[in-house]
């Protein structure tokens, strides 16, 4: 079971509506559900809230250490309280996967994520749990540092907060331990499709005659 919430992102209010925040606004609204409040830790280097949802003791952080330090934090609440890495979601910004989806999955490379990478480094292994949220790559490798670091169009924001609100459903089944069950929730939860333009029918929107 998931005892240990992490989001991702960078401390400031100059990062605050960045895409590289997505994990952190994932948690944020966690929090709001969970109507706790997310405080500083010294000792964890970041926010931390505390919460007994179903029976169990759970734990949301928000590291701010900065994204390439983030290990730091994760390791530390985590070792102090004996939670396993499987018992760990990382809940990220993702660049392959379009805004408005999310994609939960185990193990794996950090893929040059440098939150996910240093988190790596810190437990020493990458079995944990991530929940990625699409925000979308701006098509060209050179642009990516700028991409993260800027704040999504506003249809984009919108459709990874639908994203968040829908994977959120998911966490009775992340906290009871049934991973397979989460996945399917968040998989099946596929963003509304954009309605295609309406054609008007001949001779609407114009009154001028007809031609010829």
């Amino acid at each position: 079971m998931i005892k240990l919430f992490v989001g991702l992102g960078n401390p400031g209010p100059e990062y605050e509506a960045t895409r590289h925040n997505a994990g952190f606004w994932w948690v944020d609204a966690l929090a709001r559900d969970w109507k706790v409040p997310l405080l500083p830790e010294r000792s964890y280097h970041g926010l931390v809230a505390r919460a007994s949802v179903q029976g169990h003791s759970a734990w949301l952080l928000q590291p701010q250490t900065f994204m390439n330090l983030s290990g730091k934090s994760v390791a530390a609440l985590a070792r102090f309280y004996k939670i396993a890495p499987q018992e760990i979601l990382v809940v990220h910004d993702e660049l392959d996967i379009v805004p408005g989806e999310a994609k939960l999955k185990f193990g794996g490379s950090h893929a040059g994520h440098n939150g996910l990478r240093d988190i790596h480094a810190q437990l020493g292994t990458g079995d944990y749990w991530r929940l990625r949220l699409g925000i979308g790559h701006p098509g060209v490798k050179s642009e990516v540092v700028g991409w993260v670091l800027k704040k999504p169009l506003r249809e984009q924001r919108e459709a990874i907060d639908d994203a968040i609100v829908r994977s959120l459903h998911a966490v009775p089944a992340l906290l009871a331990g049934e991973m397979d069950k989460a996945m399917q929730q968040i998989h099946t939860s596929k963003p509304p499709r954009p309605k295609p333009p309406r054609r008007a029918p001949p001779g609407e929107g114009s009154t001028a005659p007809p031609a010829g």
